[in-house]
């Protein structure tokens, strides 16, 4: 019976529709009637004529701007075919430099410099791979030739057509077996390093002056 007078009481007490707000006053349908649509008209005839040249003058300065931009990529050189010329000094003291004998060469082996002459051994600090024993290499990178009376020095190298350095490939030689420990600080883990290098060893056998015919026959 409770639950009987109960549901006549929620059913019985309803709100009249007409003391419900109208539907255009709840907040979906506000938003839908106080939006506003912006309608925009074409340009008339008119104003397409006024607008076309000036829409041709914006693009042509534009293409004219982007043609003045120097690209970014620059073009490669040309190759120089042609010889340089030796200076008049080089020509004039080259025949007194070539005609007196045992001369020197300070040739330079990746960038580092060795003062030799002919018959002289040197062990390079690395070694060069590509070569074997018998091998002739010709040193064309030098900062210095000369005798007991005249020195020719580059700036910072000498020209290649000045002289003629050849060296042979003696072999190569190693260092003795090189043992090092590491270790750190509270730490019982010891590391051992061996190491042992191979080096190279040339042997001098040619220093040459060249004379201006072979120079120019270059």
């Amino acid at each position: 019976m409770l639950s009987r007078t109960i549901r006549k009481s929620i059913f019985g007490t309803r709100i009249p529709i007409s003391a419900l707000p109208p539907t255009f006053l709840l907040p979906i349908r506000s938003r839908y009637f106080n939006a506003t649509t912006q309608h925009v008209e074409s340009p008339t005839g008119d104003s397409e004529i006024s607008e076309t040249p000036t829409d041709s003058l914006v693009t042509s300065s534009t293409i004219n701007a982007t043609s003045k931009i120097p690209s970014s990529i620059p073009s490669k050189p040309a190759p120089n075919t042609a010889p340089m010329a030796l200076d008049s000094s080089i020509q004039e003291m080259l025949p007194l430099l070539a005609a007196q004998t045992s001369h020197f060469i300070t040739a330079h082996i990746h960038a580092r410099p060795y003062l030799v002459t002919a018959g002289d051994i040197v062990r390079l600090p690395f070694h060069m791979p590509g070569v074997i024993p018998g091998d002739i290499l010709r040193l064309n990178r030098a900062s210095a030739l000369g005798s007991r009376d005249y020195t020719l020095k580059g700036a910072p190298y000498l020209d290649e057509r000045l002289f003629e350095c050849r060296a042979t490939v003696m072999g190569t030689e190693a260092e003795p077996l090189r043992i090092k420990k590491k270790t750190k600080q509270r730490n019982r883990k010891v590391k051992t390093v061996k190491s042992k290098h191979k080096f190279t060893i040339l042997r001098i056998a040619e220093v040459k002056v060249n004379s201006l015919d072979e120079i120019e026959g270059w």
